[in-house]
């Protein structure tokens, strides 16, 4: 069984910085894809970034590249977020997510375990 626990959240001021971790159970993390998805309320839950098993690819949705960055240490177990020029539009609630076919994918639908969620608020 995979469990997904991430942290990190916070209330945080526009222009300001925060990094997510997400850490995970289970041998087969280094093997997969990873993804990031943010749900802001009464909206769908949206992509945000994705990095291969290896660490070394990774894409963005438009309205956070160039701000955020994606990464995993896979000795840990671990992937991160780092959200840097934080604004009011990157308030939601921040899942992690398992590839389900171990590939890079945008579709929520290609990840099969997903986190609790950590919330991220930011204040203008």
């Amino acid at each position: 069984q995979v469990q997904l626990v991430e942290s990190g959240g916070g209330l945080v001021q526009a222009g300001g910085s925060l990094r997510l971790s997400c850490a995970a159970s289970g041998r087969t993390f280094s093997s997969v894809a990873m993804g990031w998805f943010r749900q802001a309320p009464g909206k769908e839950r949206d992509f945000v970034a994705t990095i291969n098993s290896s660490g070394r690819i990774t894409s963005y949705s438009d309205s956070v590249k160039g701000r955020f960055t994606i990464s995993r240490d896979n000795a840990k177990n671990t992937v991160y977020l780092q959200m840097n020029s934080l604004n009011a539009e990157d308030t939601g609630v921040y899942y992690c997510a398992r590839s389900r076919g171990g590939s890079m994918s945008r579709y929520a639908n290609n990840y099969d375990y997903w986190g609790q969620g950590t919330q991220v608020t930011v204040s203008s």
